[in-house]
């Protein structure tokens, strides 16, 4: 890709205008295998991921493979995962690799080329990242995303209790962690904005479902959101309506994996379930 290429923001943005805000999240666990009637192996890994992104496509805007329940197989499961990545894009589909990396300087920029470079064959759409280890070592990747017109999803929110004494915590009297990364992130689209004139940047955050706004101006980020915890997790398509009401329509990317998952081993059941959700989706955004 090139500067010249559209950024993530705005490819996510006509995607989901053309499908829905659904992103089906690929998590092949030893139970989702098994209940799938398949073996806990590379190739029942490869079974159940080409059937959620055939079932997926026309319906969902992205798939979201979990990267650590196709490295379990070593490179076998790498293997599967390169074949998942060429299949969603032939079919359409968005790509978000769900790794979570995050550390500084060279590291960080060789995590980028795995994931958001041309040369690499694991190169998606976008790549979840964490950025505890201080936002600006975070600066390489950043630079690679938007230049490649790739994008990243920065964990801000995170739909899991145990995560929030951490991101709730104070840097100063006025402004918690959580807080602080989602100003961050607003502050380097807008620039992006205002250099490209894109219409969204292409720096996201992850903002569970489950979670309350609190503090959080959700309406700043001038980027995309992607939100876990519907379905499985207990949140519902109008919780999601309700926490980003302000936000910017087709800004919202909404990951369900357990309540699709669950409906195979089946192509047209899983595409039925993914089909239902997208409606609700759609229809509460």
């Amino acid at each position: 890709m090139g500067e010249q290429h559209q950024g993530f923001g705005d490819r996510l943005a006509s995607a989901i205008g053309l499908t829905s805000p659904l992103c089906a999240g690929i998590d092949p666990s030893s139970a989702l295998l098994g209940q799938w009637g398949l073996t806990d192996d590379a190739a029942g890994l490869a079974t159940m991921a080409r059937t959620v992104v055939a079932a997926s496509a026309g319906v969902a805007a992205a798939i979201k493979p979990q990267v650590a329940f196709f490295e379990r197989f070593g490179s076998a499961g790498y293997a599967v995962l390169e074949e998942v990545i060429a299949l969603a894009s032939d079919a359409g589909l968005l790509v978000v690799i769900d790794a979570k990396r995050g550390d500084i300087g060279t590291t960080m920029e060789a995590y980028g080329e795995a994931w958001l470079d041309d040369r690499s064959s694991l190169a998606a759409d976008a790549l979840t990242v964490t950025s505890y280890l201080g936002i600006d070592a975070m600066e390489p990747v950043f630079d690679l995303a938007r230049a490649s017109g790739r994008g990243l999803f920065v964990v801000v929110a995170s739909s899991n209790p145990e995560g929030r004494a951490l991101q709730e915590a104070k840097i100063s009297p006025t402004m918690s962690i959580e807080q602080s990364l989602l100003a961050d992130l607003g502050r380097r689209n807008r620039a992006e904005i205002a250099s490209t004139q894109c219409a969204f940047g292409s720096l996201g955050a992850v903002v569970g479902a489950t979670r309350s706004a609190g503090q959080l101006d959700l309406a700043s980020l001038a980027g995309p959101y992607l939100v876990p915890g519907v379905g499985a997790q207990g949140a519902t398509p109008e919780d999601v309506a309700t926490l980003f009401a302000h936000c910017s329509p087709r800004s919202v990317l909404v990951n369900a994996s357990r309540s699709i998952l669950s409906a195979g081993p089946d192509e047209g059941a899983v595409r039925a379930a993914a089909e239902s959700l997208a409606t609700e989706l759609t229809r509460a955004l």
